[in-house]
């Protein structure tokens, strides 16, 4: 892995400045610490966040509440983000969660599939018809109607699954658009992650 010293790149956003890691509140320091020592290097989705405190803390105790008390595998939950930001032409999350599914899946090309269509990807009829619906969610949300989440039941998807799966789109669509709109870039290491 890389250095475990947190840091936090001025090129993670070009839009926003990114905050010096010491002028940080100290339990914005101590994620950022955890995440940095966990993966090897800061993502650039830390260091950008920090640029508004009250935000990184929302932010990513939603995100981890998504991925840690969910009925779905996270192979699931990164499928649904690779394939959304793919909708949304998200280079960040394309690039990083990308990464994320490659390991999960333990599979070198379902990102790349995902992200060029999902539709084409070598996944499940149950998991093509997850992503219909997220990418239906994302797309086109005022036409999502009760046969859709039916849909997922007859798939073997449950009712907490269920939620799941709209609660995943709806935050990284959320999270795509910061990303555009700060024009958040990846860190090179995640690109050859998982292959």
């Amino acid at each position: 892995m890389g250095d475990t010293t947190p840091e936090l790149k001025d090129d993670a956003m070009t839009r926003f400045p990114v905050p010096a890691f010491e002028d940080l509140p100290e339990d914005l320091q101590e994620r950022i610490e955890e995440e940095t020592e966990r993966t090897g290097f800061t993502p650039n989705v830390f260091s950008a966040f920090a640029y508004k405190p009250s935000h990184f803390r929302a932010f990513f105790q939603y995100h981890d509440a998504l991925v840690e008390d969910t009925a779905l595998e996270r192979e699931e939950i990164e499928m649904i983000v690779v394939t959304v930001s793919g909708v949304n032409h998200c280079y960040y999350c394309n690039v990083a969660h990308g990464a994320l599914a490659r390991i999960y899946a333990e599979d070198p090309q379902l990102a790349d599939q995902l992200i060029a269509n999902y539709r084409t990807a070598d996944i499940s009829d149950a998991h093509r018809t997850m992503l219909d619906v997220a990418v239906k969610l994302t797309e086109r949300p005022t036409e999502v109607e009760e046969d859709d989440l039916e849909r997922l039941r007859e798939a073997g998807f449950g009712e907490e699954a269920i939620w799941d799966i709209a609660a995943v789109t709806a935050f990284f669509n959320l999270s795509n658009r910061m990303a555009m709109f700060a024009d958040m870039r990846p860190n090179d290491e995640f690109h050859a992650m998982g292959r």
